[in-house]
């Protein structure tokens, strides 16, 4: 979660037109003490038994936790990227995120061209 804090303005547009929703299995309390200490950008939101996870395909019973999934859906609802798993620790899913989010949008991201949905 950090990288997409330390990330926000390049990825999201500074949040102009974008919204990024965060979820986790985690109390509602807990995440909102995290997120403020952290300065997170984002919103959070809880699912705590993992009911969402579940109908997205993305809950792992064995562990109780949902899996590192992103989506990005544009603005008529139509999700137009998904990785499953989200490679959090490489540089590339990073461009892949960004030039999905700019497409999204209808607008020419930095890395264009370089990662596809």
């Amino acid at each position: 979660m950090e990288a997409y804090r330390d990330q926000y303005a390049k990825l999201f547009n500074g949040g102009k037109k974008v919204v990024v929703l965060a979820m986790s299995v985690d109390p509602d309390t807990a995440l909102a003490s995290w997120a403020h200490d952290e300065s997170f950008p984002v919103l959070f939101a809880s699912d705590p038994n993992g009911d969402i996870g579940k109908k997205y395909g993305i809950f792992n019973d064995k562990y109780k936790l949902d899996s590192r999934v992103l989506y990005v859906i544009d603005p008529t609802g139509k999700v137009t990227y998904r990785a499953m798993p989200f490679q959090e620790l490489a540089a590339k899913a990073y461009t892949e995120l960004g030039d999905a989010v700019a497409k999204a949008d209808g607008a020419q991201g930095a890395g264009a061209g370089s990662g596809s949905p």
